[in-house]
């Protein structure tokens, strides 16, 4: 059986500043192998700092998908209806593995664990030059709290003199990051409680997972 390219070793060495002929030479391996990755890696716009956290085999797999497939045991999921399927509300790489191991278990096939799974999207995603669908979908959650410190220097009564603390409230719908703020005086749940009323009217509406 051939031997692997050790494409994350000629990655290295290119980011070192090394030519091609002088990681050829010196690491001894064929010139043809060492321009191959450089090549692909320029064509998909692999870099060093994305795949210098993955050990060997799996830069072997990101640049060379094709021949992984046919060595592995595993089933290979369609990466790009994974990819189109993660921009729609509602959807996650766990209900896509659920959905892989059901089709698998059909066809009498190998299904990869979810672990795996994610890692060889995220594999896709950089192969392709794409970017990964980030798990937030529109309109279906929002994140609150309220925001470290207290406000300023705090609210002075204008007759007595007296401070009082400011606390702000903090809600953010994470797909847009369009973000809802209020100040308030404590942090009382009923004080909490009306927050959430006002950063509700403030965006018209109430987030899928919240109704």
């Amino acid at each position: 059986m051939a031997r692997k390219i050790r494409a994350k070793l000629i990655m290295e060495l290119r980011d070192q500043g090394m030519s091609r002929r002088s990681i050829a030479k010196t690491r001894h391996m064929s010139m043809g192998s060492v321009c191959e990755v450089f090549d692909i890696a320029d064509d998909r716009g692999i870099t060093w700092d994305q795949v210098k956290g993955m050990g060997d085999e799996r830069v072997y797999e990101l640049f060379y998908p094709d021949r992984n497939a046919r060595e592995s045991v595993f089933e290979e999921p369609d990466w790009s209806y994974v990819h189109a399927e993660m921009a729609k509300v509602g959807v996650n790489l766990r209900l896509l593995h659920d959905e892989y191991k059901s089709k698998c278990s059909r066809e009498h096939m190998v299904a990869m664990g979810y672990t795996r799974f994610c890692e060889r999207y995220g594999d896709y995603t950089v192969a392709n030059n794409l970017t990964k669908r980030i798990e937030h979908k529109a309109g279906v959650s929002c994140e609150v709290d309220w925001s470290g410190p207290t406000v300023g220097r705090g609210l002075v009564n204008p007759v007595t003199g007296e401070v009082s603390k400011i606390y702000l409230f903090v809600g953010v719908l994470p797909f847009s990051q369009k973000a809802y703020f209020e100040p308030t005086l404590d942090m009382r749940e009923r004080t909490w409680l009306r927050c959430h009323v006002h950063m509700y009217e403030f965006w018209g509406g109430v987030p899928q997972g919240d109704a």
